[in-house]
């Protein structure tokens, strides 16, 4: 199975000596990435300045160009929609963007790599890897 990575775990790959981390949960697994994701980093770039924007703006395209970003598609956006639903009746709602990423995992049968476990472990049928345990 593979593995979508959510925006904060490749935040911190940012900072040196964190890779280990993801590879002890994500092991040999494939990693993907959500576009929701892209544009979360790509926001990152833009909102640095100076020597700190040239380095994550490094940093994102180097990301980028190892993974392919998930689109989301119908498939995506009704899965969306149920996830979004239960969790609102159950009065468990998550950020837009984290239930974007859920969802997309959901759709394709990912785990989440994250460090935001307690948001994610609110998302039925959704597995939740723990990179911060």
């Amino acid at each position: 199975m593979a593995v979508l990575i959510d925006t904060d775990v490749l935040v911190e790959l940012e900072r040196p000596g964190s890779a280990a981390a993801l590879e002890r949960v994500a092991g040999d697994e494939e990693r993907a990435i959500s576009v929701i994701t892209v544009s979360e980093l790509l926001h990152g770039v833009l909102r640095a300045t100076g020597a700190r924007r040239a380095r994550r703006s490094a940093f994102v395209e180097h990301v980028l160009t190892g993974m392919n970003p998930i689109p989301i598609t119908e498939h995506v956006a009704r899965v969306h929609a149920g996830v979004w639903a239960e969790l609102a009746e159950r009065g468990q709602a998550i950020g837009a963007h984290d239930l974007w990423i859920a969802a997309t995992g959901v759709a394709h049968d990912l785990a989440v790599a994250t460090g935001n476990v307690a948001d994610f472990e609110r998302v039925p049928g959704l597995r939740v890897l723990d990179v911060a345990a």
